[in-house]
């Protein structure tokens, strides 16, 4: 009489394994997450950048087109009362806070700065070109 051997058929995962494949899931979700928050915050410190040297260029146009003098406020925009031109009608605010840039304004001098958060030096700053 033949004996015969019959092989138990698997139809599954053991618990080990899918335990084993959600651990490299979560690890790998980790570290996607974190790369992508960084691309985030330097896309951001980028986009101050652009920001402040486009307002540094409204303000240099302000300030020869405007009788050599710099805007005491740019809250509402850069715009020249004589001769009546909009520079700049809308300023850029923080990408992440929509805030306004904190500027310091003077008749014949200006400083705007931005807090970065990719960079270590922390801070980006414009000043007059004049």
């Amino acid at each position: 009489m033949k004996k015969y051997i019959y092989k138990k058929i698997r139809e599954g995962f053991t618990l080990l394994e899918m335990l084993v494949v959600i651990g490299i899931v979560m690890i790998l979700v980790g570290a996607v997450s974190s790369s992508y928050s960084t691309a985030q915050k330097k896309s951001r410190d980028a986009r101050r950048k652009s920001d402040l040297a486009a307002i540094q260029n409204a303000l240099e146009q302000y300030y020869s087109v405007c009788n050599y003098v710099y805007p005491s406020s740019i809250n509402s925009g850069i715009n020249c009362p004589t001769p009546p031109i909009s520079i700049m009608p809308t300023v850029p605010a923080d990408p992440k806070t929509t805030t306004p840039y904190p500027a310091t304004l003077y008749p014949t001098m200006y400083n705007i700065c931005a807090s970065l958060e990719a960079d270590a030096t922390g801070s980006y700053c414009v000043t007059n070109q004049q």
